[in-house]
């Protein structure tokens, strides 16, 4: 439809495609001690989610935020209180923005929310016992125009993902806390 209203429009594709039903901005799976799923989230994880773009001047945003704005047609979830999702700005997915309207921070968090895994060790007690955070938003695509090309539209939704790793303990230490991880997952098993 927007196509036909002469605004340019194109498809997305998410590939681990984050679901974020409370808004927290991570994908939360808790286990028990014994390494049992708790199942006390609705977060999830999709195979992929596809959605569309156009381009628009954002007068209501100000003019950093003009450009692709997602809008996603199939919304799981409601924002103000009806099934929709957007325009949200790309810009403003890849610059953190998700204090702005139209659902910015369920997309942020589409792509580029941490997948954390708790240790619930009674109602008021939990550990965070792990967290990556890049699983989720890889190979953000969309069709090529006039070939069926894939081109790659990741960098227009997030910064390139760190590789660095700094150590607040000593290496002998790390390594140690690894041992212990082994045995949380053989016990689990």
């Amino acid at each position: 439809v927007l196509r036909c209203l002469g605004i340019p429009t194109r498809v997305i594709t998410n590939f681990n495609s984050a679901h974020d039903k409370n808004l927290n901005l991570s994908i939360d799976k808790y286990i028990d001690i014994s390494g049992n799923n708790l199942h006390l989230s609705e977060d999830s994880v999709w195979n992929f989610h596809v959605w569309n773009e156009s381009w628009f001047i954002r007068r209501d945003l100000g003019s950093f935020y003009d450009g692709w704005q997602v809008l996603d047609a199939t919304p799981q979830e409601k924002s103000k209180g009806i099934y929709q999702c957007g325009p949200a700005s790309t810009k403003a997915i890849k610059e953190g923005d998700v204090n702005l309207d139209y659902d910015s921070p369920f997309v942020f968090a589409a792509v580029n929310a941490d997948c954390v895994t708790w240790i619930r060790y009674s109602k008021k007690r939990k550990e965070r016992i792990y967290s990556d955070t890049r699983k989720i938003g890889k190979f953000i695509s969309t069709k090529a125009v006039g070939t069926n090309s894939r081109v790659d539209v990741t960098a227009n939704y997030k910064y390139p993902e760190v590789k660095e790793i700094s150590f607040k303990i000593s290496y002998s230490q790390y390594k140690n806390s690894l041992m212990d991880d082994r045995k949380i997952l053989v016990t689990a098993v």
